[in-house]
C-alpha cells in the first residue's frame, strides 16, 4: 500500500486493533513518550511500594516451589520505566537477590540508571525460570471492536484518526468464532464486544516462554457470566478518562476476558469445524499445564499477607512515630485490596512444574 493509501485508510477508517497498534507502539506512540505511562495513569506499582514487596514475596514463594535454583529469573511484562522489577529487586532477601535476574519487557528505551541486574529487552527471554508477571499489560494488547448492527449481524467497528467510528464488515473467521465461544453478542442493534482473540494469543506465547514457574496476568477483567454490554474502550490522558481517539495523544484500553486467557494457556479441543484449534495452541512443545485459576487482586494480595489491617491502638501510645507509619501502610494496603478499586482487579494464575503458590 502507498503512502498516500495508507493516509486516506487512516482518515477513512480501519479496524480499532490496527489504529490502536499504530497509536500506542507506532513510531511516535503513546508508549515511546518520555513521560511513560506513569505521567498518565496510576496503576498499583504506583500506588505504593507495598505492590512490589508482594511480589517479591511471591518471587520468593516461586523460588522455594523450584528448589532455589542458580538463576531466577523474574520477567515483568509491560515495564513502563521499570519501576515493578526496580522495586521486586529491592525488596528481595539478600539470598535471593544474589540470585535474581531481572527482565523489563517493553518497547521504550531503557531509562537512565536503572538496576545493572535488569536486562531491557522488547521481547520475554527465550525460556523463564522463575516468575513472569504481567501488571496492566494484556489491556493494552490491541483488539478489534465488533458492534450489532440493524439487521443484528455483528460487525467490525471502523475507526478514523480522530476518533470517528463507522461499521464495516461482518466478522468472520477466527474472530467470529471467539465472539462465538466467549462473547456471544445478542441481535440487538447496538451492543458491542471486544474481540479478545489476540490477548489470548500474546498471553499462551508468554506463558509458553516459562520453563518452571509461575505467569500471573493482572488487568481490569470481565467473565462470561458479566460481560459489559457496550464493551469498554476507552482512553486515559494526564491522569483523565477520556474519548479513546487513536493519534498517539492517549492510551488506549480496554478490560481483558481473562477467562479466555486462562483457557488459552492450557488449550483444550475447539469444536470441530471452527477456526480456534490452530488458534489457540501456543508455540512450541505441546505440554499440559494444571488449570489456571483466576482471583480478585484483594484475594492474591491478602494470600501474599498485605491485607490492610489498621495498627493496633495501643502502639500508638508506645511508639507513636512506628503508629504512624503502621497507619500509613495500612491505608497504602487498603488502596491495592479495596472493593470497587484495585483489590476489583482480576488476577490470572498459570503455574508451570509447580505448585499455586498462592493455593
Amino acid at each position: 500500500m502507498t503512502d498516500e493509501a495508507t493516509a486516506e485508510s487512516i482518515r477513512e477508517g480501519r479496524g480499532w486493533r490496527e489504529a490502536t497498534q499504530e497509536a500506542l507502539y507506532g513510531p511516535g506512540g503513546f508508549y515511546r513518550r518520555p513521560e511513560g505511562p506513569a505521567g498518565h495513569f496510576r496503576t498499583s506499582v504506583h500506588a505504593s511500594a507495598l505492590f512490589a514487596g508482594a511480589v517479591a514475596r511471591l518471587l520468593c514463594r516461586v523460588d522455594e516451589a523450584l528448589g532455589q535454583p542458580r538463576t531466577l529469573d523474574f520477567v515483568d511484562m509491560g515495564a513502563g520505566r521499570g519501576e515493578l522489577v526496580t522495586g521486586v529487586l529491592a525488596a528481595l532477601p539478600a539470598d535471593v537477590a544474589a540470585r535474581a535476574r531481572g527482565h523489563a519487557v517493553e518497547i521504550a528505551d531503557r531509562p537512565a540508571g536503572l538496576d545493572d541486574r535488569i536486562t531491557w529487552r522488547s521481547e520475554p527471554p527465550e525460556t523463564v525460570t522463575g516468575l513472569l508477571f504481567a501488571n496492566e499489560w494484556l489491556d493494552n494488547v490491541p483488539v478489534d471492536v465488533a458492534e450489532v448492527d440493524p439487521a443484528g449481524v455483528p460487525r467490525l467497528v471502523l475507526v478514523a484518526a480522530d476518533g470517528t467510528e463507522r461499521l464495516g464488515q461482518p466478522v468472520s473467521g477466527a474472530d467470529s468464532d471467539w465472539l462465538a465461544r466467549w462473547w456471544p453478542l445478542p441481535g440487538e442493534q447496538g451492543l458491542r464486544a471486544e474481540i479478545g482473540l489476540p490477548r489470548d494469543l500474546a498471553w499462551a506465547a508468554a506463558v509458553d516462554r516459562v520453563v518452571r514457574g509461575l505467569a500471573v496476568a493482572v488487568d481490569y477483567a470481565h467473565t462470561a457470566d458479566a460481560r459489559p454490554p457496550f464493551g469498554t474502550l476507552t482512553g486515559f490522558r494526564d491522569g483523565r478518562e477520556t474519548a479513546p481517539v487513536p493519534d498517539g495523544s492517549c492510551d488506549i484500553t480496554a478490560h481483558v476476558a481473562l477467562d479466555a486467557c486462562a483457557a488459552a494457556s492450557t488449550p483444550v479441543p475447539a469444536p470441530p469445524h471452527t477456526h480456534l484449534a490452530a488458534a489457540h495452541t501456543p508455540s512450541g512443545t505441546a505440554r499440559t499445564l494444571p488449570a489456571a485459576r483466576l482471583l480478585t487482586q484483594r484475594a492474591a494480595l491478602r494470600a501474599l499477607d498485605l491485607t490492610g489491617a489498621r495498627p493496633p491502638l495501643a502502639l500508638a501510645s508506645t511508639d507513636p512515630a512506628a503508629y504512624v507509619r503502621a497507619l500509613a501502610s495500612a491505608g497504602e494496603a487498603a488502596e491495592l485490596t479495596a472493593p470497587g478499586g484495585l483489590g476489583d482487579f482480576g488476577w490470572l494464575l498459570q503455574p508451570v512444574g509447580i505448585p499455586d503458590p498462592l493455593a
